[in-house]
């Protein structure tokens, strides 16, 4: 037992060690799938989180609608609705059709928290900005909006941490990020558990990174907002 634990173990600093381009090149395509469905998404949750409370019914319940159909449907079938519907129509590749299935999907998430983050913005604020004569678009967009970004950040930084995270479903219609290319050596070489856990700490590393970089825009915002 002991020496076949010393084995796997020898066998998994190796495979790390050796793949370290091939899975450099699937991280990076891994990011890129993030920040483009991330990029997309907290536009479409903007746009559906300011139907949500324009206090309009048919833009409420248009509203409602996208965000009740992305969580009442699994994350990978609207990537596959994305992959085959759109290719149907349009010639899309993988990489699009996966971004913006994750688009589609983290909008929803995204539009209930600016959601809530806007109207935890006190009423004041508002009839602040009305007093001196601005619309109420141009208080939106000059008054509360930055507000309530700022206080949205922490579970927007969450939910990209989780958007990453999704992004491993590309791997089922043929992007080669890191999951995908996890499963090729694992079937190349018979070893899934050793490749599984490499690309489980190509995860961490970049869940890590992206922590840090969403703490060092919250502590700037924070120092922002003081002055």
């Amino acid at each position: 037992m002991y020496l076949q634990f010393i084995s796997f173990w020898g066998g998994f600093w190796e495979a790390l060690v050796n793949s370290r381009e091939l899975f450099f090149e699937a991280s990076q395509l891994t990011l890129a799938l993030t920040a483009v469905s991330i990029f997309i998404a907290i536009f479409v949750g903007l746009f559906f989180a300011l139907l949500k409370i324009s206090n309009i019914k048919p833009l409420e319940w248009i509203a409602n609608a996208y965000i009740y159909i992305v969580r009442g449907t699994p994350l990978i079938v609207q990537i596959f609705v994305f992959y085959y519907g759109l290719t149907n129509v349009w010639m899309i590749s993988g990489f699009w059709s996966v971004s913006l299935g994750l688009a589609f999907h983290n909008g929803a998430y995204i539009a209930e928290i600016f959601r809530g983050s806007i109207q935890s913005i006190g009423k004041g604020q508002t009839e602040a900005g009305r007093s001196l004569g601005m619309s109420q678009a141009l208080t939106m967009r000059r008054i509360i909006l930055p507000q309530a970004f700022r206080r949205a950040l922490p579970p927007l930084g969450n939910q990209f941490i989780i958007g990453l995270k999704d992004s491993s479903l590309a791997a089922f219609i043929g992007v080669s990020e890191i999951f995908a290319v996890a499963t090729t050596q694992g079937a190349n070489t018979f070893d899934y558990m050793t490749w599984l856990l490499v690309s489980a700490v190509y995860y961490l590393i970049l869940v890590f990174l992206l922590t840090l970089v969403v703490s060092l825009i919250e502590k700037k915002m924070a120092v922002s907002g003081d002055e």
